[in-house]
């Protein structure tokens, strides 16, 4: 379970900003889209070689 504290005197955006940002580093956004929506197998590959060709590109910069 994803939490954050809000800090006193801390505005209710910027806590939200970090709890959002905590719930994509920790991908549960895109678990909730894998749950609900069917992915075919061959989207999944896909899917799966953009993410490893990006994280390629990254690490070469």
């Amino acid at each position: 379970m994803t939490k954050v504290r809000v800090k006193p005197d801390e505005p209710f955006e910027k806590a939200l900003r970090r709890f959002k940002k905590k719930c994509n580093k920790e991908g549960l956004m895109q678990r909730l889209k894998e749950i609900k929506h069917f992915e075919k197998p061959s989207e999944r590959r896909r899917r799966k070689l953009a993410k490893a060709i990006s994280r390629t590109v990254q690490d070469q910069e």
